[in-house]
Formats: C-alpha cells, sequence, structure tokens
C-alpha cells in the first residue's frame, strides 16, 4: 500500500466537467468497475458524490498502466491527472460528469480490498440480513448515500426554520426516571446507587414542559428516544424525532407553524412546492370515513355506514350484529366488478386475517341488479337504498363489514388500502397531508380493567368536556392532533395540561392516585403550582419523514445503523453478553447459566 504523500484532493467525483477541461486535478475514492481494452483501462472512480472516469494509457504514464492492471472493485485509490473531453460517441449523458474524463499522470493505491459480499449495482437484490450485516458495503450504495444526504439536508432545513423563528435548541437528558405509562423503557441499572435504574428517555415529554415553566418559550431539538416495543418496517428500538414545544400557543399556531416548517423542508430539500393550509379531519371524521386515524388520501374508497339499511334485511347475521349494537359499513370499489371468483376468496382470506368473520360482496351488474350469495336477503328497495347511499353504478363491487365498529373499521380500512394496491390506485409521487384533531383523550383497557391516555397523560382535554372528566372519561376529547402523510402518522402532539387542578383529575381518570402522582410526577406537579404558562408542542418522527420523503419502504433504509425486527445490530452483533464481573458492579445477579467463555 502507499501513502498519499503530497497528494491533495482537489476535487469530488462530481464535480468534474467541461469546465474542468485541460486542468490538473486529483481524485481520491474507491475503483467502482475497471475495465481492459488492451492498451487502455477504464476505471469509473467512485466517492460520496458520483463517478468520474479515469483513462490509464501507457503513453500518458507507463507506471501508472503498468500499476492500473492490478485494479479490483472497491481498491481505495489516488489518481492524478488531467481533464480531458471523452471522444467522440463515448460520451454519457445519462451522469454529471459523462463528458470528460481524466487522463491519469499518477497513480497510488491506499489500501486493497477482498472481493465484496455483494455487489454495488443497484439492481442487484441483495437480502437485508446480509446487507446490515456489512452495513458499511451497503452505504457505499449511490442510493444509499443519497438516503442520507437527504437527510442530513432535511435535518438542516429543519433548524434553519426553527432558527429563523427563534426558537432555541436544547438538550434534555438521556438518563432519566422510569414513567411506565406508554411503552416499555429500556432500563439502565446505576451503580453508584445500587437497586436503583434509570431509563432510556421514550421521549423529552417532561423535560420539555419543564423548560416551558422555566421560561424558554420555545424550544426544540432533534433527538434520540428509545422503546422497547415490537418492531415493525417503520419502528425501531433507538429512533430520532424532531421535538418541539412553545408557549403562549393553542392548537391553530401550532398547526400553522408546522405547516410552515414542512413546506420550508420540502421546497429546500426536494424543490417542491406543497399547498397549505393542509386539510383537517376531526378523529372521529376519519373513522368515519377511512377506517383509521391514520388515512391515507390519495386516492378514494371511503367507508359507508349502512347499518340503518341493513338491519331490516333479511340477512340474519347483519340483524343479529346489529342488534348487539355493532356496525354494517360497506366500501365501493368503482369498476373492479370483473374481480374473479379466485380474487374475491383472496380478499376474504385478507380480511378475516384483521379479524373478519368473512367478507360479503355485490356485484352491480348492467341492469343494475345484484350478482352476490346475499343479493336474495335484500329487497329492491333495500337494494335501491344501498346503490344510492354508496353511489354505485353497473361494474362496480360493493365489499360490507359487520361486526363491532372497531374491528369493522379495521377490517375495511385494510381492505381500501389493498384493492388500491391491487388497482394501482394510489398516485406513489404524490404528497398529501392531514392534520387529524380532537382524538378521545383515554381508551378504556379491557386487560387492566381501567383507562389509560390515548397520547400521553399531560394532553389537555377540550375545555368543554372537562366536566365529563369524573361522569364518562371514555367522550372526552382531547387536544391532540397528528399529522398524516400519506396513510403514515409522521407528526403527533397536543396542547399540554398546564394546571395543576386539572392534572390531578386527569390522573385520577386514569386510576392514579395522589400518592403515585407524588411519586412519579411530583415535580411536574409542583412545577405546574409555580407560574406554568399554557404551552404544547409536537414530535416528528424524522426517521418516518425521510423514508417517504426518500420512497423507500422501510425506514432502515434511512438510518446509517439500524437494528432487526429482534432489535439486533448484525454488523457489531448487538445485544451481547457482559462479564460476571461487570454485572456484580451494577449489583445484577442474573439467574441465567453462565455461558461458555463468560467470564
Amino acid at each position: 500500500m502507499e501513502p498519499m504523500g503530497e497528494l491533495k484532493r482537489t476535487h469530488d467525483c462530481y464535480s468534474i466537467t467541461e469546465e474542468s477541461l485541460e486542468t490538473e486535478v486529483v481524485l481520491m475514492g474507491w475503483v467502482h468497475r475497471r475495465r481492459d481494452h488492451g492498451g487502455l483501462i477504464f476505471v469509473d472512480l467512485r466517492d460520496r458524490k458520483g463517478i468520474t472516469q479515469v483513462v490509464f494509457a501507457p503513453e500518458v504514464d507507463e507506471k501508472s498502466h503498468q500499476k492500473a492492471h492490478s485494479l479490483r472493485s472497491e481498491y481505495v485509490i489516488a489518481v492524478r491527472g488531467r481533464v480531458r473531453r471523452r471522444p467522440e460517441g463515448m460520451e454519457n449523458p445519462k451522469i454529471k460528469t459523462g463528458m470528460v474524463e481524466v487522463a491519469c499522470l499518477e497513480l497510488r493505491i491506499l489500501n486493497t480490498s477482498k472481493t465484496p459480499p455483494f455487489p454495488l449495482e443497484e439492481e442487484k437484490e441483495v437480502s437485508e440480513s446480509v446487507r446490515l450485516k456489512y452495513r458499511y458495503i451497503d452505504l457505499r450504495k449511490p442510493h444509499m448515500v443519497e438516503n442520507l444526504t437527504l437527510r442530513h439536508s432535511v435535518c438542516q432545513a429543519m433548524r434553519e426554520f426553527l432558527n429563523q423563528h427563534d426558537f432555541l435548541e436544547i438538550e434534555t437528558p438521556m438518563l432519566t426516571r422510569s414513567t411506565p405509562e406508554g411503552a416499555r423503557d429500556y432500563l439502565v441499572p446505576s451503580r453508584v446507587n445500587p437497586g436503583r435504574f434509570y431509563a432510556l428517555p421514550q421521549s423529552p415529554q417532561l423535560f420539555k414542559q419543564i423548560l416551558m415553566i422555566s421560561g424558554m418559550e420555545r424550544y426544540y431539538q432533534i433527538v434520540r428516544c428509545f422503546r422497547d416495543e415490537d418492531l415493525r418496517a417503520d419502528r425501531q428500538p433507538e429512533f430520532t424525532q424532531l421535538d418541539m414545544e412553545l408557549s403562549f400557543v393553542n392548537e391553530e399556531g401550532i398547526m400553522d407553524l408546522i405547516e410552515g416548517l414542512i413546506t420550508h423542508v420540502f421546497s429546500r430539500t426536494l424543490g417542491i412546492e406543497l399547498n397549505t393550509p393542509f386539510p383537517r379531519l376531526t378523529y372521529q371524521e376519519a373513522m368515519d370515513r377511512f377506517g383509521t386515524d391514520r388515512p391515507d388520501t390519495r386516492f378514494g374508497l371511503e367507508l359507508v355506514d349502512i347499518t340503518d339499511i341493513a338491519a331490516g334485511c333479511g340477512l340474519k347475521v347483519f340483524n343479529t350484529i346489529v342488534e348487539k349494537g355493532g356496525v354494517v359499513r360497506a366500501v365501493n370499489a368503482k369498476g373492479m366488478a370483473d374481480l374473479s371468483r379466485k380474487d374475491l376468496d383472496v380478499l376474504t382470506e385478507f380480511a378475516q386475517s384483521f379479524g373478519a368473520k368473512g367478507l360479503a360482496w355485490v356485484k352491480i351488474k348492467e341492469d343494475r341488479s345484484w350478482q352476490s350469495p346475499i343479493a336474495k336477503f335484500f329487497k329492491p328497495e333495500e337494494q335501491e337504498a344501498v346503490m344510492t347511499r354508496l353511489s354505485a353504478a353497473p361494474g362496480d363491487i360493493l365489499f360490507f363489514g359487520a361486526d363491532s365498529r372497531s374491528t369493522v373499521d379495521r377490517v375495511l380500512g385494510e381492505l381500501r388500502l389493498e384493492l388500491a394496491r391491487r388497482r394501482n390506485l394510489i398516485p406513489e409521487k404524490d404528497f398529501n397531508f392531514v392534520w387529524v384533531t380532537h382524538f378521545p383523550l383515554l381508551e378504556f383497557d379491557e386487560d387492566e380493567g381501567r383507562f389509560k391516555a390515548l397520547h400521553h397523560p399531560f394532553t389537555a382535554p377540550s375545555r368543554e368536556d372537562l366536566d365529563l372528566l369524573e361522569e364518562d372519561p371514555a367522550r372526552v376529547r382531547s387536544r391532540a392532533y397528528d399529522l398524516v402523510l400519506n396513510g403514515i402518522e409522521i407528526g403527533g402532539g397536543s396542547i399540554r395540561i398546564h394546571q395543576e387542578a386539572v392534572q390531578k383529575r386527569v390522573f385520577n381518570a386514569l386510576n392514579i392516585g395522589d400518592e403515585e402522582a407524588e411519586e412519579k410526577f411530583g415535580f411536574l406537579l409542583e412545577a405546574l403550582t409555580l407560574g406554568a404558562p399554557p404551552h404544547g408542542g409536537i414530535a416528528f418522527g424524522l426517521d418516518r419523514l425521510v423514508m417517504l420523503m426518500a420512497g423507500r419502504e422501510t425506514i432502515r433504509d434511512v438510518i446509517a445503523f439500524p437494528k432487526t425486527q429482534k432489535a439486533q445490530c448484525l454488523m457489531t452483533r448487538a445485544p451481547a453478553h457482559v462479564s460476571m464481573a461487570q454485572l456484580a458492579e451494577l449489583y445484577l445477579r442474573p439467574d441465567w447459566k453462565q455461558e461458555e467463555g463468560q467470564t
């Protein structure tokens, strides 16, 4: 191997253009591809920014030409050479540097490389486990560089906007106390306080509220958070969020500010100008129309309630469900009556995977008559009423869900997405934002037999619903709001409780007694008595937002070193065993058997 010596990089592999003709340059990077054409050797030299073609010719520099024969994929090299125009017919207009090449005057091989575990060509499919094990190779792929560059640009644009709007970037602690009202905490044992534990923060929620009480007025940070929960494509045990809090604001003020932030980010990073204000739906409207509080509004196929019509029809299963307080709802899949029996069987199995007992359907024929196993149970006037309610026409197919409201919403909400995917109804390059507001404050947990906070216990109840906290907690609406993009929640927040008396009433509704409240949240309750201003905030899932902006399907593609769905790092093999001595220092006594090699 050779040192760089006196060579200093003058350009990256993306900036060599016709403006650089006849200049001497020094490039450094990786051998992306080598092509030996006998007398000439061509190397595509790659760095983070792009690719430049380097030509090794014996008449230009014999020594470099000889050394170039030994180059292989992913060797690290330094090249000094002169920029010249590519010969006619050999240009590559697809890349910025495709009109020029660098004739090598000096080659230094800075390091060699074994054959990589997988090729770096974008079109080659590689299993994710292999990609994550050799993440440092995977990150060399151009699309991964683009993803992380976009993430960087998004963070810079966020900071730029918030700094211009009088926010302070303030760090909050990583070691805090456990507040097990939400997901499971990651616990950290304290060596100097035996038997006691810190928790890694699920969010900086309490600290940012304390900052508002401290008079900071406008706070943000791009912060790492941790949740010990089951993982999926858009979840990780450690994730990043843009966290914000403001004093002396209401819901409208926060939503207006966030729309300005998001439009700034999209304009700066993607060159896309978004239209504002974003549409707004109440939680109830979202559930009624889409069956979910995270609606994808890029297409129709909205849910329609027909409980009143179905209640009187001759189909006993519908009658029984309605009598028990259930609902009958339907989706009109317009123009999809050509679905085959096999298609319908597959869709039925799909619906059953989300809790449906079956999937009733009706095809609308040219004469507006029904083709369906359930057609005979509906009188002509009932059939017409259903079609009118669903704006049905010949060539449509109607799908019905009958069960509890939550089951029907879940099944039909997923079914509309599946139908849209099957018929390519989703414009994938569109960015459809929607605010969802007025969530329920509490939800009843059947397993624990008590109410739990839908968001967190510091969210303010709607003023007009305060008196329901003791009388009918399930009907209390919150001052919470979520921002949804293309069916994925990217941000959520609320106006907070800023009065001690109201916070105690919410704790009581959650069955958190005075003693428990004092033990867990006494510092907050005391702070609320010492001049707490009205305040509210929001947090954005940075990983999810960048994933959508990059057009990727998993947040693992926009995180440099993600974990697997088992919360493992395949590259470093974390989590790992630690020594018995380390455990003893932390006063931990494991009850598992010491494994071979563990000391």
